[in-house]
């Protein structure tokens, strides 16, 4: 052991004495710059070598290792080395060689045929972790047989070149977590047995899973990219429930870390076979999961796990974006005078037809990623477009609740009063109303894109994300807020009926015959909501009682139902609609003998 020393320099041949020399250690020697040429030549039993601890040296002749034959373990680490160190000319012929160069933060590239020559026999380890790396040349692995590779804590890689693995062989084990990759290197994943990507943030797409045909173990960042193993795993003989567990592991250096007692810490069943028929004791198996598991809010499935969830959610957001169009065009192209209610239709007809927006955005992301959604789920989770159809989902369905509270106060108010013409409700006033309406529905769509809960959590991008205290009130106001709405609409149809009952106030018949219509649909719509307010509400509280998948559906069946029968009800259905949709064809040529009925 050498070790705080002043030296500044190892020269050639400086340990030349000391033959049988077997171990040698290199540590805290601050003012060690350089080590000559041949300095470790003269030392045939060396074995292993560490130089670690030594921020000052900056660089290491290439032939300062040459012919180390029996060396076996070779470390550098915690140094200055701005270039990589030459290791070709050491020509080892030692079984299990482990090259251990970590921690160099100066060593930025690792260049070609950086190993050729390192050792005769197959390489064990080469450990390049926490370095400064921040590429790989083409052909840096050439001519190299390992078994492991780890690239961890490199945090500015960002480039392993396509033929940087050319020419090398038997590399079982690739680490590359805590990098920046956002590609992994087709031609080794064919052999991989074992692959570890962990807070990869930047590898958002897996190559096809057909590549990695003998992997075994994956350690990954984002749950979704486990799914991609489930159907190849599910082909495979013997395979484990997750993409996590180990399935096969014959070699002892494949197997999970050792635990207490050197036993490993986790065996597969198929390992487990192994070792019965062996006569090996399989220590009690740990708990098996996929890494990372894969949560209850992001199930293995795409968007719209099924058919008839995708059939459903096209035909729903078709006759959303037609009908609530229409209406709109209808409403605004008539010559009619602009009422208080056709006011109110017209922001009910906006807030649906961006509903039919946001139907179908889903619905085409659905189809543009059907059975790659693995591949896909982060980029679009965390992109702007699903915070696009999230917003357009929360202020659709806020802005129609809000109106829809609105129509119904407002046909109590006219029905209540109907003799009353002074207290009726004016323009200016529903202008202020909707003013206020779309302000609330702006902010409380804005507020997942800025912390407040967030539209990523799930797949079809609605405000799930209840973990922090802020976003459990979120949701469970809004919640609230659209319950008490509803009770809201059934006290002002309530006091419509008694009103309309009481022979000594009854108002206008074609105000009670409009007002009992309303009655129904608005009822009706808020009867559709019903189901999805207690599911949320409970899931809210975290008490979830459906999982992901069947909620998928019900917000297919319920949620934006009411974005397509609205024109319907509303509109189509109405004497009122049909007179100004015949008139305003009529200025274009268009059903001018059914116009003349209306005139």
């Amino acid at each position: 052991k050498v070790s705080q020393t002043a030296l500044r320099a190892i020269p050639c041949r400086a340990l030349g004495l000391l033959t049988r020399l077997r171990r040698l250690l290199l540590s805290e020697n601050g003012a060690l710059e350089t080590i000559g040429p041949g300095a470790f030549s003269d030392l045939p039993e060396l074995v292993e070598l560490t130089i670690t601890k030594s921020r000052h040296l900056r660089y290491i002749h290439p032939d300062a290792f040459r012919d180390a034959g029996k060396l076996q373990y070779l470390t550098i680490c915690n140094t200055g080395l701005r270039i990589f160190p030459d290791l070709t000319k050491i020509r080892s012929a030692a079984h299990g060689f482990v090259l251990d160069l970590q921690e160099n933060s100066h060593l930025q590239r690792v260049p070609a045929n950086a190993f050729r020559g390192l050792c005769s026999q197959t390489i064990r380890e080469i450990r390049l972790t926490r370095n400064g790396i921040k590429e790989v040349a083409s052909g840096a692995f050439n001519g190299t047989k390992m078994h492991r590779l780890f690239l961890r804590g490199n945090q500015e890689l960002t480039s392993i070149s396509p033929q940087a693995f050319a020419g090398s062989s038997e590399l079982v084990v690739l680490d590359v977590s805590f990098t920046a990759l956002s590609a992994l290197p087709h031609p080794v994943l064919p052999g991989l047995r074992k692959l570890m990507a962990e807070s990869a943030f930047q590898l958002r797409e897996l190559p096809p899973p057909e590549l990695f045909a003998r992997l075994r173990q994956a350690s990954l960042t984002y749950p979704s990219h486990c799914c991609a193993f489930h159907r190849v795993r599910r082909n495979r003989v013997g395979a484990a429930g997750s993409c996590g567990d180990l399935l096969v592991g014959h070699p002892r250096w494949l197997w999970p870390p050792a635990g207490p007692g050197g036993a490993p810490c986790a065996w597969s069943p198929e390992l487990r076979r192994t070792a019965t028929s062996t006569g090996t004791s399989a220590p009690t198996p740990a708990p098996s999961a996929a890494v990372p598991a894969q949560d209850a809010f992001n199930p293995c499935e795409d968007i719209m796990s099924s058919l008839f969830s995708r059939v459903l959610i096209w035909t729903v957001s078709v006759l959303a974006l037609l009908g609530n169009a229409a209406v709109l065009l209808v409403l605004l192209g008539s010559r009619s005078k602009l009422t208080v209610p056709r006011f109110l239709m017209c922001h009910l007809a906006f807030s649906d037809l961006c509903m039919g927006v946001y139907l179908v955005v889903i619905a085409t992301v659905d189809t543009l990623t059907r059975s790659r959604y693995y591949n896909h789920a982060i980029d679009w989770q965390t992109g702007l477009g699903c915070s696009a159809a999230g917003f357009f989902t929360v202020f659709a369905s806020e802005l129609s609740v809000f109106t829809l509270t609105a129509i119904t106060l407002e046909r109590w108010h006219t029905i209540t009063h109907a003799l009353q013409l002074h207290r009726r409700l004016r323009l200016r006033h529903a202008c202020a109303l909707m003013a206020a309406g779309w302000l609330f529905s702006g902010v409380s769509a804005l507020l997942p894109t800025v912390g407040v809960s967030s539209y990523g959590k799930v797949s079809i991008c609605l405000p799930m994300d209840v973990d922090s205290l802020a976003s459990q009130i979120y949701v469970v106001s809004l919640l609230l807020l659209n319950i008490l709405a509803f009770f809201c609409v059934c006290g002002c149809y309530l006091s419509i009926y008694l009103t309309v009952r009481k022979p000594s106030s009854a108002p206008a018949h074609a105000d009670t015959r409009v007002a009992q219509r309303m009655a129904v649909l608005i009822f009706t719509d808020f009867i559709c909501m019903a189901p999805i307010s207690f599911f949320a509400v409970s899931a809210a509280l975290k008490l979830p009682l459906i999982t992901v998948s069947h909620a998928k559906l019900l917000l297919v069946l319920f949620y934006p139902i009411n974005s397509c029968s609205n024109p319907f009800l509303y509109a189509f259905f109405t004497r009122s609609f049909r007179r100004d949709f015949f008139l305003l064809a009529a200025r274009f040529g268009l059903f001018k003998t059914r116009a003349q009925i209306y005139r």
